[in-house]
């Protein structure tokens, strides 16, 4: 997407003029628009963000009427203008605009709703590739620190998008590994034999039904000038592809299972933003990546394996893995005494069917302060957190007859929570759990998220991140 600041409007490229609700015909008259367009556009001004499509033959123009207030709105209008752009096949649009904070989040609607995984289409779709800029004041250091969150969110649905043919633990550890390097980002990458050699029993116990092999990936960012003395331990779930291995998944629930490494896309995509944005924030970044499969020697219901910190855990259900690699990578993370570990994972079903496609469900323990920050920062994206309780009586779910505790919680109740429990189990710092099932693939067009991967969670760790160093 190329992206520049315009002094003038082209005859005939698509234009987007933003006006605020409180505009009158007298306030219009800076903007490039015809006395008849003014009139009629003063006439039907809200009090939320509408798009009035102007329209005429093949000359493509667009009044939104902006409310500051709902930024989310003036999002979803750059959405609404984009999907009309591609259904027209218009390639290029000028946005007009008087304010920049405006402008720019209309600009993030266009960037994200821009996105099309077209790699294996012979033919490529239409989508928006060029847009211009006519704003007052808007420099282009804004624009390139918005367009590198978003190139990262970009990349975070790419990752997830990928089938598990193309990209296994393998080739995305060694992906990461590269990008991280060309970042400036210190980078290491344990192999099985380095795993084995850690006694990481999750994320070996979840690989012995894969013939690929598994890989540990530490990602750490530095920088001289840290905010924080101790740093932020991010942490996220890499399972490249879940089948529930022997309590294999049935029906259609294995079809967007290539997602449930989405975890570890956003861990990783919100570090290489940072690192693109330079922000003064002492990260690390722990992925464990395998797939999850049933075949070979499988790990199985009644297995007990010895995790990373020396606790000793019941399998009761294979499809409850990605907790069992998580453990590892938290009880690891204590190793660099964090300020506080947060995970992000596609863990339960339960979470998904709690509050659907709308928000993340996120709880914490001991990380009070941490996990206002976080929502603060999940509202001004509009990416928000619901948080549940994580009351001591849940961690009775998951006590086990034969072992220290059990990998699934008893019944069906209060599964997210439980599965919550299980991992603050190997935290020794305050922690955050963010599970992201709901909102990390989308079966169905949704919003600036598109279908298939939504990068969800990537711009609400880089808000919170970035509020820090403010």
């Amino acid at each position: 997407m190329k992206v520049s600041i315009a002094k003038k409007h082209t005859e005939g490229t698509p234009l987007a003029v933003l006006v605020p609700k409180n505009a009158t015909t007298k306030s219009l008259a800076q903007f490039p628009l015809t006395d008849y367009e003014k009139t009629y556009v003063a006439k039907n001004l809200k009090s939320e963000s509408k798009t009035l499509d102007l329209s005429v033959l093949d000359r493509k123009k667009y009044v939104i009427v902006c409310d500051d207030e709902k930024p989310e709105k003036l999002r979803s209008a750059a959405n609404t203008v984009c999907t009309k752009l591609a259904t027209a096949k218009k390639e290029e649009l000028t946005v007009f605009c008087d304010e920049k904070a405006t402008a720019l989040t209309f600009l993030e609607g266009l960037l994200l709703s821009s996105y099309k995984f077209d790699k294996y289409k012979t033919e490529k779709p239409s989508k928006l590739e060029k847009i211009n800029m006519m704003v007052g004041g808007l420099k282009i250091s804004d624009m390139k620190s918005l367009g590198n969150v978003c190139d990262s969110v970009f990349d975070a649905r790419d990752w997830v998008n990928e089938p598990i043919q193309e990209l296994n633990a393998e080739r995305f550890a060694n992906l990461l590994h590269d990008k991280a390097v060309e970042l400036g980002i210190d980078v290491t990458v344990l192999g099985q034999k380095q795993i084995e050699s850690l006694k990481m029993g999750g994320l070996l116990g979840v690989n012995r039904g894969s013939v690929d092999e598994a890989r540990f990936i530490i990602m750490e960012w530095k920088p001289k000038n840290a905010v924080n003395k101790k740093p932020i331990a991010l942490v996220g779930k890499g399972i490249m592809y879940d089948t529930g291995g022997l309590n294999i998944k049935t029906s259609d629930y294995m079809y967007d299972m290539k997602s449930d490494m989405a975890g570890a896309a956003t861990m990783a995509a919100t570090l290489f933003a940072v690192a693109k944005n330079q922000l003064p924030v002492h990260v690390v970044v722990l992925i464990p990546a395998t797939d999850n499969r049933p075949c070979g020697n499988a790990y199985a219901n009644g297995d007990i394996l010895r995790m990373y910190d020396g606790t000793m855990v019941e399998v009761v259900n294979t499809d409850a893995e990605g907790r069992l690699i998580l453990a590892d990578a938290i009880a690891y993370a204590n190793r660099y005494k964090p300020q506080v570990i947060v995970d992000a994972a596609t863990l339960t079903g339960a979470a998904e069917r709690a509050i659907g496609k709308y928000g993340i469900v996120a709880m914490h323990q001991d990380a009070a302060e941490t996990m206002e920050q976080i929502k603060r920062a999940g509202d001004e994206v509009y990416e928000r957190i619901a948080e549940f309780p994580f009351w001591e009586e849940y961690g009775e779910l998951i006590k086990s007859d034969v072992a220290d505790i059990k990998n699934s919680g008893a019944g069906p109740h209060a599964g997210m929570i439980t599965a919550g429990k299980f991992l603050a189990h190997f935290a020794k710092a305050p922690f955050v759990h963010l599970d992201i099932a709901g909102v990390a693939f989308a079966d169905k067009s949704y919003g600036i998220y598109g279908k298939g991967a939504t990068g969800f969670g990537v711009r609400l760790l880089y808000r919170w991140l970035e509020s820090m160093c403010k």
